[in-house]
Order: structure tokens, then C-alpha cells, then sequence
């Protein structure tokens, strides 16, 4: 993908892109990867820089923003449509293709942020994949308000604020997010 971008996005991983060509994957998917990536390292960044004793997988939010809707590949129709189908081809896919179980669950996860065994990690994941695209879903953002107040001890209005501030500064460039996603094709 072109390095010159506005908004500029960070590149996916190598390891990422690898799979990526191996699996044929359409151009707007990737585009859609690493739009989603570039806003989960902002995210990361910001957890980490706010909460630094708040202990949690960088490394995995990363890997699962970058590869979350890699089933995609195979149900392509859902680049465009609705549907559910991509979560746990996904996953599947993933792993058969030797990545860990514990990276490959967030292709699964990354609609089910209700689940009770979800963790932060994947409310990252989840909270990167709206949040790209300036979509504000409350019930995701009150479990991550949760988690973050339970860290701190600190009430959870004030950390609402703060996430909400931060959702609002990434939101603001989401229109430029999703005219680059658009700018690829969904077919080759």
C-alpha cells in the first residue's frame, strides 16, 4: 500500500502483510486493517501513557487490530455487506496458518465484547474497529470505562471523560480514514 496517505497511517506489520498476500487478500481489506491498526496504536499509546500501571498485551491489541477481520478473505461479500461469517473463518484461518491461538481469538472476539471472557486487550481491539470510523457504541465504551476505573480506583465518570476525549480527538479523522479505505478496490 502507498506510504503516502491523509491522514499518514502507520504500515501493518510485516508478518501481517505476509499473510495478507498469501491469502489473496482484497485491497480495501488491507486498507481497512491498517486503518484500524494506526487507530489502535493510539489507542495503546494513550492506556499506556494514562495508566501505565494498567497491564496489558500491546503487542496482541496490535496483532488483533491488524488481522481482526482477516476472514474477510474469504467471505468477501461482508467487505461490503453485513454479516458475521468472517469472525470465525477468521480464526480458523489464522491459526492454520501457525498463528497463536492467543492472537488468532480476536478475529473471533472482536464483535463479542460482551463476552465475560474478554479482557482489555480485546476491548481494544473492539473500541479500534468503531472507533476508526468515528462509530460511538456506548455499551463497548462503558466496559472499557469499567476496566480502566477498576485499575485505577478512580470513579468512573472521570475516566469516561477522559476516553471520551480521546474518541472524540480520534473520530475527528475518521472521514480521511475512510476516504483511504475507499480508495482501494474490493476486488483485485
Amino acid at each position: 500500500m502507498s506510504s503516502t496517505v491523509d491522514p499518514p497511517l502507520l504500515p501493518l506489520p510485516d508478518r501481517v502483510t505476509e499473510l495478507l498476500s498469501e491469502l489473496g487478500s482484497p485491497p480495501r481489506l488491507a486498507a481497512h486493517l491498517r486503518a484500524v491498526h494506526d487507530v489502535a496504536h493510539q489507542l495503546v499509546d494513550w492506556v499506556e501513557q494514562r495508566y501505565p500501571d494498567v497491564v496489558f498485551d500491546r503487542e496482541a491489541v496490535l496483532f488483533g487490530a491488524a488481522t481482526h477481520d482477516v476472514g474477510k478473505t474469504v467471505h468477501i461479500t461482508e467487505l461490503s455487506g453485513p454479516g458475521s461469517a468472517h469472525e470465525e473463518a477468521g480464526q480458523a484461518l489464522l491459526l492454520r496458518h501457525g498463528i497463536s491461538p492467543e492472537l488468532a481469538r480476536f478475529a473471533a472476539t472482536h464483535a463479542s465484547w460482551t463476552d465475560v471472557r474478554v479482557g482489555l486487550a480485546d476491548l481494544l481491539v473492539s473500541l479500534a474497529d468503531k472507533i476508526w470510523k468515528n462509530k460511538r457504541v456506548s455499551d463497548l465504551e462503558d466496559l472499557v470505562v469499567a476496566r480502566l476505573a477498576e485499575a485505577t480506583g478512580r470513579a468512573a465518570w472521570e475516566e469516561f471523560i477522559a476516553l471520551d476525549g480521546l474518541l472524540a480527538d480520534i473520530g475527528d479523522a475518521a472521514d480521511e480514514r475512510l476516504a483511504f479505505q475507499a480508495s482501494f478496490p474490493i476486488h483485485h
